[in-house]
């Protein structure tokens, strides 16, 4: 049993622009790096396959999905929204983003796989059910979680999102499922400006002030969220790994470095061992500063090699 490392050629062929901060070089920085430090080697690699139409409608509906179709370029590019470019590639690279969010759901529930790590663009947490935005098209966690519940018929599924920038999307989608507990840290005020303030009980909103340091960061996580999550007893741990709360990066003013999203992965590894059998699914969503990106995706994964 070993960690899955979902990653394909073909996400790096989606290009939102020259100098954009959503680049392939993201991915390309994080496999670098692992293989640097040798932890490369002792993971499980998974070349995914696109995702089905069935199962995109899981979280998304049918006029939106042909909507996208029909935007898509055959050359240059066009804009879903003001962040959000769709180029000739891009529709397959998300297709395929998805679909290792859904492979990675079988192989951990079916035993081949501990856990498992879906190094992929573009990410997916601001993808509402009827709505491109934020760089994101199709809701990656939000598919792995609805496939299951659907499918595999778990009865209780957590999704944590760290990212700097709130799940919009996911808050959209999963908002009022009482199988899904959603816990989400982000920044604010801050970008995508939505969802703060949702009710939904299932969503547990943890806003952090711009400039708090990551100790107070830790604190107001744990005190949040731990409790929440051990009373719910979740049989998987879904992950949206955004890396931007880092203290290097370009588009966030938090604090945070490599340790804390070691004990991030740490605290939620813990639920997991209780609850999950370890089952623990991450996918890669924010990280925008390279060298601090391919830092902590090292140190998350690090913790999750570590789970047999």
């Amino acid at each position: 049993m070993t960690t899955g490392f979902f990653s394909h050629d073909d996400y790096t062929r989606h290009v939102m622009a020259p100098d954009h901060p959503e680049c392939p070089e993201r991915l390309t920085s994080i496999i670098s790096y692992l293989g640097q430090t040798g932890l490369d080697q002792t993971l499980d690699w998974v070349k995914p396959e696109e995702i089905t139409r069935d199962q995109l409608l899981l979280a998304h509906p049918e006029g939106y999905l042909h909507q996208l179709e029909l935007m898509q370029p055959t050359k240059g590019r066009v804009y879903t929204d003001p962040d959000t470019a769709m180029m000739p590639h891009t529709l397959r690279a998300a297709r395929l983003a998805a679909g290792a969010n859904i492979q990675a759901v079988d192989m951990v529930l079916s035993s081949q796989l501990t856990n498992a790590f879906v190094c992929a663009r573009p990410p997916g947490h601001h993808a509402e059910r009827s709505k491109s935005m934020g760089f994101c098209f199709y809701n990656n966690v939000a598919l792995a979680a609805k496939r299951a519940l659907n499918f595999h018929h778990l009865e209780r599924v957590a999704i944590i999102d760290f990212d700097v920038h709130q799940g919009n999307g996911t808050v959209d989608i999963v908002g009022g499922d009482e199988r899904i507990l959603m816990c989400s840290s982000f920044q604010h005020p801050f970008y995508p400006h939505s969802h703060v303030h949702r009710q939904a009980e299932n969503i547990i909103n943890t806003p952090i002030s711009a400039g708090e340091s990551a100790l107070n960061y830790r604190k107001i996580v744990e005190e949040a969220w731990l409790k929440r999550l051990q009373d719910f007893r979740p049989q998987m741990v879904l992950i949206s790994a955004g890396f931007d709360g880092h203290k290097l990066d370009p588009l966030a003013e938090l604090n945070l470095e490599a340790d804390d999203y070691r004990w991030l992965t740490e605290m939620l590894a813990s639920v997991a061992r209780d609850h999950a059998n370890d089952r623990i699914i991450s996918t890669l969503e924010g990280g925008y500063h390279l060298k601090a990106l391919a830092e902590s995706v090292n140190a998350h994964l690090e913790v999750l090699s570590q789970i047999h």
